[in-house]
């Protein structure tokens, strides 16, 4: 039977039936209906099952079944889309999902048969429809919880084995995979099928069917149509195409793009359009067929069907209109490796090299090892992104670790990166030495991924064993050279292993060429051992000879390997890296693991320097270690300089003044605003034609991901002085209040108590760039003044931002007034510390009228634009509603769950330090120390650049952000404009960093406090610092920490001390902000407050360095560079209050009092403690070396009453200021 099917393939376009649903719903079933005498007295309500109704009203489904085959269907559908176990428990019948499958086959099994006896020249056959279930393998179902899933993979398999022997029993002739939205889902249905298959030694064709679920071209889960057939091609399918969701025209793109690429039948059976007001679909017979047709006639497809709302008239058409149409020709098979994650990889010219990202690997980063320790994915997940945005286009994960459970953790983090589409979207490496950790990391990839690695080590027949699971999973497979004896370490044993794996591969297990990737080993050079020193020189030539006699197969290896004698010199190893990788790819190399931000440019190394490391990489003069050594401190980076081109001020004004605003320059921006005016009649039409023009060209660009905030920002700086120019004609001719009319007014202000604006005046001028009036009240303001503002100037809406979390309860004030004083103004909420969850679930309910939280500057003109929509804002707040109502449900669903653990378990779990034979360090003095003006030239070098990327929603890390495909340009842009102002602000003495620290004889008691003494002798307290503990259920082993802790207890009898410290690199900020904003430079004005917030965590890096080395003197011996100190690879931690490891804001007043902090450092805090100025960083400094940070976490009331009895506050007081900590609701 498949022989004939596959025969009338290429004969003639086949017809698939139309819905059976649709047919159903016009038989008006009933309750009854579905039960029959058999499930009368079933508990559930079994109405809507129409799977069931194969057993209960098994009449109506073979008539059915008889109507699409007399109209023409060839191939008929069996009543099975929801009979599996999982769809069936939501009417408490899996335990039926066998025998549905069964029963449903017979039918469509006889009236097939009988259709094909009524004509047998055209012969009609039956496909076992397997459905998608009602779960997403690859997709939480609770958005506050990514990683989370409703179904595992091995149960999919599970279900759909149990359909599939159903399908084969009842007797279909093939199995149709359909409406796969989550590709996972659908490759758990192909494992399952491929097992049956190999476990009955029986086959019978496979055809796959996804959905495009809307104009996205997207599958649900995210995949564009050629990644998804990448992802399920190693099913071997007779078809592919895709089905359901869209109707007929909105197919059409989709199913030319996977036409154009699947070596395989293409299917498409579309609904009968979109579902209509009434969840009818209105596309006729005739427009179906019409479309359908064309589609044949464009040589797209080879089977055509129906799906929701076609009837049998539609598949009578859809068959009148393909008759007598030849079947699309298959493309080419190019027998190339084609990954995928959210989007296709595949290797070819066009390709090049493939870059492996290499830093998401406990066994090879050890920043990454310890997030992955510590359960701090999110973090670990940067890492990842970093990779993809320095330019990976495969990322390598890794959790080989003997402290970790390698299953759990390659599955905790892989489901994760799922969820994060700009890591997601390109396919992963699943690298492990044991294959029960590569196959729990298959389990999570809907794309098709590599296997890191196999080889012949264990012999041929765990080889091939691993190989044929690999096939199941559908993924491509890194061979090492390494067999029975041992790794290849000559070119001839590289090479031989290689050739013994691939006969295997190809000849015995029929494994795909093109997915095999040989790593013929990597292993480093210029270690002072002979036997070393052609080890690059040997990988180079095997990989030449195994391109050479393996066709198709691929080659890859791990780059950092070669340079592994010279770790800790950074510029050289990436010298290394880029002569090895030129001259092996040269050779024929595919691919490599490497941390691709970091490699440096072949052409742009000194001629000297690239010569010595060739003699090392072919192993040319025996002498090449030494010579290598000889220059190794010389390596440097080149820098190329650009220059300005001027070619654009030949264009006409309005082309200039474009010009000028896309790309921020402020140069010739008055003499062109003149010329401008002067062909005006009014001098508003000015800003009304050309500059208006210009600023929509800006937001269309910055909407479009094609420029990004910085330059935005400096667009608004251009837009603002040519204003400023205009502003005396416009006051000359009495309309100086005449401007272009604005899309709407909102005012904005950060709420009393907070001094933190950057991110609010970047959303600020994104605004304005897009023809919002914004009106700025600035930081720390009240209520009253915010709103009547907001009356005064007739806002459209209020904006609220904070950094601290005690802004959070005044925004949840301002709402409650908002309400109490009659408002309706949406209300919109933004900041660091702020979140839509908090939104939903404490400052919403306070207000009647919208309350939407806006992530960053980037989604506030969608936000914005919606609710001044008249016919947008309806919709947009109904679904934001019902959006935060599933948020308040959960988190109501959360606290009925209480504090994981008491707090007197907790303390029991506490960081068991061995205080026995320990010798706390002695600072070198005690009290305080005073840096009245400290050295700003001093910190440069100090300052982490990441965050202030961030700060401009520049993604990446630096430096690799610098070379980011997308980023880059701009980033590099403000990265100048930033060090010019470094020097500027350096050089005349713009701010003045002032600061101060102390060092304090100190003791644990009761369990979370410490105790200040006034001097050595220990007699006199003089404070006592009040901490949290975390007060989580965690597993044996794994401690609930306190900052407590890492301080001796006072019992131990030994001698202990505790820091602190508070700086700032603010004064004067604010005072030269405002220069440049009077001056229409809001670029200016956020450079500065964002520098200056950088110089302020330097300095507190810069002391913390000193203390640690000089001052406190514990870790005199420390050498760490810049990149170490970012890694945080020192002793000692400095934890500040407010944050994770001590989130109660309040706890400032007694450190500030110990330091006299405003005294000694002009440092300041406001009602709700933020600090001022704003760039001011102030902690604690802690010296044990198991010190660590970590965050407090949600906590119990037991544990906020107990603390709020120990600071001497009532217990409300305490649960206002640690409200984001608590785990119940006041």
């Amino acid at each position: 039977m498949a022989a004939t099917l596959s025969a009338l393939f290429k004969e003639r376009i086949l017809v698939l039936d139309g819905a059976m649903g649709t047919m159903i719903q016009e038989h008006k079933l009933e309750e009854a209906d579905f039960r029959g005498r058999r499930f009368a007295d079933h508990a559930s309500n079994l109405k809507g099952n129409n799977d069931l109704l194969s057993i209960t009203r098994a009449g109506i489904i073979a008539d059915i079944h008889s109507g699409f085959l007399d109209a023409g269907a060839d191939i008929i559908e069996t009543n099975t889309f929801n009979s599996t176990s999982i769809s069936q428990a939501d009417y408490g019948l899996e335990d039926l999902a066998h025998e549905l499958n069964v029963e449903a086959a017979k039918l469509a099994r006889a009236a097939a048969d009988a259709a094909t006896a009524k004509t047998p020249g055209k012969p009609r056959f039956v496909a076992g429809a397997l459905g998608p279930t009602n779960r997403t393998a690859s997709i939480s179902p609770d958005v506050n919880d990514p990683g989370f899933r409703n179904v595992t993979f091995d149960g999919l398999v599970t279900a759909y084995t149990e359909a599939i022997h159903g399908l084969i029993e009842g007797g279909v002739d093939v199995l149709l995979v359909e409406t796969i939205f989550d590709t996972l889902n659908g490759k758990a249905a192909i494992y399952a099928i491929k097992k049956y298959f190999d476990d009955h030694g029986t086959e019978l064709p496979v055809m796959i069917s996804g959905t495009i679920t809307d104009a996205s071209g997207r599958t649900l889960s995210g995949q564009t149509p050629e990644a998804f057939w990448n992802s399920i091609a190693h099913a071997n399918p007779i078809s592919v195409g895709f089905n359901c969701a869209l109707g007929v025209k909105e197919l059409r793109q989709h199913i030319q793009e996977i036409a154009a690429i699947a070596p395989v039948n293409v299917s498409v059976y579309p609904n009968a359009g979109l579902p209509n007001e009434f969840g009818g679909y209105d596309d006729t017979p005739e427009f179906m067929a019409e479309q359908l047709g064309e589609f044949a006639d464009s040589g797209f497809v080879n089977m055509v069907g129906g799906c929701c709302g076609t009837t049998p008239d539609h598949i009578r058409a859809i068959a009148a209109a393909v008759d007598g149409v030849k079947p699309r020709p298959m493309p080419e098979d190019g027998r190339r490796c084609r990954l995928a994650g959210l989007e296709p990889l595949n290797f070819g010219p066009v390709t090049g090299f493939v870059n492996i990202g290499e830093r998401a690997n406990v066994a090879g980063s050890a920043k990454f090892a310890k997030l992955i320790r510590e359960g701090a994915f999110d973090q670990a997940l940067d890492i990842a992104r970093t990779q993809v945005a320095g330019g990976a286009q495969v990322i390598d994960v890794n959790m080989d670790d003997a402290m970790l459970d390698g299953e759990a953790a390659m599955r905790t983090f892989l489901n994760l990166v799922a969820a994060e589409p700009d890591i997601s979207r390109v396919p992963v490496m699943v690298d492990s030495s044991k294959f029960s950790i590569i196959e729990a990391g298959l389990k999570c990839l809907q794309g098709k991924g590599v296997v890191n690695s196999i080889s012949l080590k264990e012999g041929e027949d765990a080889f091939i064993a691993q190989v044929g699971e690999v096939m199941r999973y559908g993924a491509a497979v890194v061979v090492m050279a390494f067999d029975e004896q041992g790794q290849a370490e000559t070119c001839e044993r590289m090479v031989a292993i290689c050739q013994r794996s691939y006969k295997i591969l190809t000849e015995t297990v029929d494994f795909p060429p093109e997915d095999i990737i040989f790593d013929a080993n990597i292993f480093p050079i210029a270690t002072g051992i002979e036997e070393h020193n052609n080890f690059s020189h040997d990988f180079i030539h095997a990989v030449a000879e195994i391109k050479k006699t393996l066709p198709h197969a691929l080659t890859s290896g791990g780059l950092s390997n070669m340079s592994f004698s010279f770790r800790g010199n950074n510029p050289m190893r990436e010298a290394m890296h880029s002569v090895f990788l030129y001259h092996a790819i040269e050779s024929g190399l595919d691919m490599a693991i490497v941390n691709a931000g970091q490699l440096a440019v072949y052409g742009d190394l000194p001629d000297e320097l690239r010569e010595r490391i060739e003699d090392a990489v072919f192993n040319r003069r025996p002498d090449y270690t030494e010579r290598l050594l000889e220059i190794a401190d010389q390596t440097e980076g080149q820098v190329r300089e650009k220059t300005d081109d001027l070619g654009w001020r030949r264009a006409p004004v309005a082309e200039r003044l474009e010009h000028a605003l896309v790309n921020g320059i402020t140069d010739f921006i008055e003499v062109d605003t003149e010329e401008a005016r002067q062909a005006a009649e009014r001098p508003i039409e000015v800003i009304e034609g050309p500059l208006m023009d210009g600023m929509n060209v800006v937001g269309d660009l910055f909407g479009s991901g094609q420029m990004f905030l910085p330059q935005v920002v400096k667009s608004a700086r251009v837009m603002k002085q040519a204003v400023a120019y205009l502003q005396p004609f416009l006051e000359a001719e009495k309309d100086a209040k005449a401007k272009a009319k604005g899309k709407g007014k909102i005012v904005m202000a950060t709420v009393k108590g907070d001094v933190h604006d950057i991110g609010k005046k970047i959303v600020g001028v994104v605004l304005q760039c897009n023809n919002f009036e914004v009106v700025d009240l600035g930081v720390m303001v009240s209520y009253v003044d915010i709103l009547e503002t907001a009356r005064n100037e007739n806002a459209d809406l209020i904006g609220l931002s904070g950094l601290i979390t005690p802004s959070l309860d005044e925004m949840c004030t301002v709402a409650a007034e908002m309400k109490r004083q009659g408002l309706d103004l949406p209300l919109l909420i933004g900041g660091a510390t702020t979140s839509k969850a908090h939104t939903a679930v404490k400052i919403a309910p306070n207000y009647d009228a919208p309350v939407i939280h806006v992530l960053d500057a980037s989604r506030s003109v969608g936000v914005v634009s919606n609710l001044l929509s008249d016919t947008l804002r309806a919709d947009f707040v109904a679904e934001v509603a019902d959006d935060y109502e599933l948020v308040r449900q959960r988190y109501e669903a959360r606290e009925k769950m209480g504090p994981p653990a008491t707090i007197a378990a907790a303390r029991e779990a506490k960081a068991k330090i061995d205080w026995q034979g320990y010798e706390p360090p002695k600072p070198k003095f005690l009290g305080l120390k005073v840096f009245d003006d400290y050295d700003l030239a001093e910190l440069v070098t100090y300052i982490d650049w990441t965050p202030f990327f961030r700060t401009w929603e520049l993604k990446g890390t630096y430096p690799a952000i610098l070379e980011d495909e997308k980023f880059g340009a701009a980033a590099r842009d403000l990265f100048a404009d930033a060090e010019a102002m470094l020097q500027r602000l350096i050089g005349e003495q713009w701010l003045t960093a002032r600061g101060v620290i102390g060092f304090f004889p100190a003791a644990r008691i009761n369990h979370d406090d410490v105790e200040i003494y006034a001097d050595d002798d220990r007699k006199e307290v003089a404070a006592t610092l009040r901490f949290l503990r975390q007060q989580m259920q965690k597993d044996e082993g794994r401690p609930n920490r306190c900052l407590a802790d890492f301080i001796a207890p006072e019992d131990s009898k030994l001698a202990d001390y505790i820091g602190g410290f508070a700086v700032t690199a603010g004064i004067g900020a604010d005072e030269k902000a405002a220069r440049f904003e009077a001056d229409h430079d809001d670029y200016n004005a956020i450079l500065l407050k964002a520098l200056a917030d950088r110089l302020a965590e330097a300095f507190a890096e810069r002391l913390h360095e000193r203390v640690r080395r000089e001052f406190w003197a514990y870790a005199e011996g420390e050498n760490l560079d810049s990149e170490d100190l970012v890694k945080e690879l020192y002793q000692g931690i400095r934890p500040a209050p407010g944050y994770p490891a001590c989130p109660d804001h309040t706890a400032k007043m007694d450190l500030f009092g110990l330091l006299e902090a405003e005294k000694n450092a002009g440092i300041s805090l406001t009602e709700s403690f933020a600090m001022t100025p704003a760039a001011s960083v102030s902690g604690y400094y802690f010296s044990h070396p198991e010190a660590r940070y970590f965050g407090v976490g949600r906590i119990g009331k037991d544990q906020v009453k107990d603390y709020a009895k120990r600071r001497g506050i009532a217990l409300e007081e305490a649960e206002k200021w640690l409200a984001p900590n608590l785990v119940y609701t006041p």
